[in-house]
Formats: structure tokens, C-alpha cells, sequence
């Protein structure tokens, strides 16, 4: 026997939206089930869960020192090395009292602590270790930490820079249960001349780049296409007002805002969606069986958007756009005028939207917050029996 019975589960997640909102889900089905669940994360990506509707409630949560490396200069990265070697000293304090079952890490920088924190406990003590990847790229930060690991959870079978000796299982990426609610319930296109509903969403970082290009595209449209369009988009906040301006001058019904809590009944009433290409995107857009027209974020680490959007579009999902500056092709793809064809041509013929809807309910993975709680259960159980 190694140690007492399944005391907690700690989540270390934080960053952008594709890499908490898999965790959030994660922790909401372990919860379910009645197991304890702790949040481990850092000050900046706690303070963007709480302002993004992401609370992780009923849970403890933690806050360490941390900070990424990539992109930096010497001295920032030197700083940001500290900081996370403060993180983890005092992640492998909590860990020591909480006594953790498991330790579950979804990459990004906020997870490096716990999870180095957990390999430094004494081997009578030692947690399992279990790291999500949502992207078809292994992130750097999973990289480092997964020759540890007990399990390496994938989304994409096919996912690049795995080392080598690494055990690995696909089970999809979690979404949270109000948009895993969404799986099945079908699509239907819009009737000639009725109302098209187009949905704009940024990431959770939000995206410039939307409220400069689709505006214009969409003020290129014939008028009578323009009449049908109904336009939700989220808009950094410093773009709404130029953005309802824009759409105000094409005569565009649009609603606008820097966050939409409740982003479910949004997929469910769109016809089209243009998009980022992150990780918890690409499930969503699975999850809602909806169309979309991805644009994936230049400068990436690793491009990983652009390999994401190319699983999408292989399987006919989903039309890819590229940005200026992005790293794997024509620099140019996103623009007005490529943007107001795309858009007329599902304008004018909606049924061509029925396919991709089916391709991207396809790729769909409903279950795969069940299935990563019952891999991380059973590797906890089969670790405290032994």
C-alpha cells in the first residue's frame, strides 16, 4: 500500500482559455463524482478566470509565482525562471500537506510547478502525474514534463514532438458540460432569403484582427445579403465602438461585446462561425457541429493553431484563412475581399453549410472529460494499491 486512500485531485492549468477550460471541465466531472479537486495556478491567469466566467467553483484554489520563458530576453527569462522556481517550492509545500491522489497539468507555464513539485515528494508520497495536450503540437511545456509522466492524455492521435518513451492515450479535449450539451443536437441551414447568423469569436484573448477584417468584408456584400446577415461578435473593448460604427455604416444588425457568458446558446443559434483555431475552439466547434472559417493566431508558439485548423479542415469541417505573419503559407488569405467571397458564396448557396457541420460533428468527442476522469481515477487507485 502506498500512502492513504484518494484524498484530492489537483488541476494546474492556467494561461489562455484552451488551456483552463479543458481543466475547468476536468475538475467539474471529478467533482461530480465526489472527489476533492484543487486548482493550482498563477496570479495573472486567476484574476482572467474570474473576469472570463471560469471560477472553478466549490473548489480551494491556489495561487504560486510563475511566468513564461518563451519570447524573452535574458533578463526576463532569467526573472521568469525565478519565479517559477519560487512556484514550485511552495507547490511542493501544498502538496506535501494536501497529500494529492494525482496531479493533473494542461500546459502552459502555470502548470510547471505542481508538477515538478509533485516529482520532488518523497516515492512513499509521490502523486501520479498525468499531462493533457490540446493541440496537435506537444506545447513546450509539456514537453519538458512529460518523460515523467504517468500518462500523456492526447486529443489528436497523430500529435508532433512526443519524445519518445512516453505513454500516451487519445481521449479527446474536455469542454465544459454547457457546450458538451451541444453534441447531437443537429444543424440546420438557413432558408433562402432568411436570416444567416454569423458568429465571431476571438479566443479567449480576443482577436484585432476580426474587428478589422470582417466589418469590411461584410460591407462588401450585395445589400439584400447584408439585410439577412445577423452578426455576434466579440470585440476587444477598446474595438467596440469603431466596430459598431462599421457595422452600423453596412446596416448590419450586430452585438457586440468583450464577453459573452453564455457562449453555448451562441453556437447553437449560428449558422457560421469565424474563428481562432485554439485547442478549446477547434472541441467546441466539434461539440456544437457547427461550420466554421478558422484564422489561426500568427506567432504561436510552435503554430500549433495552424496545425489544429488543418485537422479541421481535413476532414471538411472548416475553411482555412490565413493571417499576415503566420508562419505556414500565403500571408495574405485573410482579407476583406477573400473573406466577402467565402462569405457570399454561403450566402447564396447555405446548403454547402450542411456538410461541413456534419465533418465537424464528426470529430466530436462529447465523453472525453468522463474518459480523462476515469483514467486519472484508475491510475490514482492503481497507484495507492500498490
Amino acid at each position: 500500500m502506498r500512502g492513504p486512500a484518494v484524498r484530492s485531485f489537483v488541476v494546474a492549468a492556467g494561461g489562455t482559455g484552451g488551456h483552463v477550460f479543458p481543466a475547468e471541465a476536468l475538475a467539474a466531472e471529478l467533482a461530480a463524482r465526489g472527489e476533492r479537486v484543487v486548482l493550482m495556478t498563477d496570479a495573472r491567469s486567476g484574476a482572467l478566470m474570474e473576469k472570463g466566467g471560469t471560477r472553478f467553483e466549490g473548489m480551494d484554489r491556489f495561487i504560486l509565482p510563475g511566468a513564461g520563458l518563451a519570447g524573452r530576453g535574458a533578463r526576463r527569462a532569467a526573472a521568469g525562471a525565478l519565479a517559477l522556481a519560487r512556484g514550485t517550492i511552495q507547490a511542493r509545500q501544498l502538496l506535501a500537506t494536501l497529500n494529492p491522489a494525482a496531479v493533473v497539468g494542461f500546459g502552459g507555464y502555470p502548470s510547471v510547478p505542481p508538477i515538478l513539485a509533485a516529482r520532488l515528494l518523497p516515492a512513499a508520497r509521490r502523486p501520479v502525474v498525468v499531462l493533457h495536450e490540446q493541440n496537435a503540437v506537444l506545447g513546450r511545456a509539456n514537453r519538458f514534463l512529460s518523460r515523467g509522466a504517468d500518462l500523456l492524455a492526447l486529443v489528436f492521435e497523430d500529435t508532433a514532438r512526443i519524445p519518445e518513451g512516453v505513454a500516451t492515450e487519445v481521449v479527446g479535449n474536455p469542454v465544459r458540460p454547457a457546450l458538451r450539451a451541444l453534441a447531437g443536437q443537429g444543424f440546420l441551414s438557413p432558408a433562402a432569403g432568411a436570416p444567416f447568423h454569423l458568429l465571431v469569436l476571438g479566443g479567449s484573448l480576443g482577436a484585432r484582427v476580426f474587428a478589422d477584417v470582417v466589418p469590411e468584408a461584410i460591407a462588401r456584400l450585395a445589400p439584400g445579403q447584408r439585410a439577412r446577415l445577423r452578426v455576434t461578435q466579440q470585440c476587444r473593448a477598446e474595438d467596440l465602438e469603431r466596430t459598431r460604427d462599421a457595422y452600423a455604416a453596412a446596416g448590419v444588425a450586430a452585438e457586440l461585446a468583450p464577453f459573452f457568458p453564455d457562449v453555448a446558446a451562441l453556437y447553437r443559434n449560428a449558422h457560421l462561425v469565424i474563428s481562432r483555431a485554439g485547442a478549446s475552439s477547434v472541441a467546441e466547434l466539434a461539440c456544437a457541429g457547427r461550420p466554421a472559417i478558422l484564422v489561426p493566431l500568427p506567432g504561436a508558439i510552435d503554430d500549433h493553431q495552424s496545425a489544429n485548423a488543418r485537422a479541421m479542415a481535413a476532414s471538411g469541417a472548416a475553411e482555412v484563412m490565413l493571417q499576415a505573419g503566420n508562419q505556414s503559407g500565403n500571408p495574405d488569405g485573410f482579407t476583406p475581399a477573400a473573406l466577402a467571397s467565402a462569405l457570399t458564396a454561403r450566402l447564396e448557396d447555405p446548403t454547402r453549410l450542411i456538410p461541413a457541420a456534419a465533418a465537424a460533428a464528426g470529430l466530436a468527442r462529447p465523453d472525453a472529460a468522463a474518459l480523462l476522469a476515469d483514467r486519472v481515477q484508475a491510475l490514482a487507485h492503481s497507484h495507492t494499491t500498490r
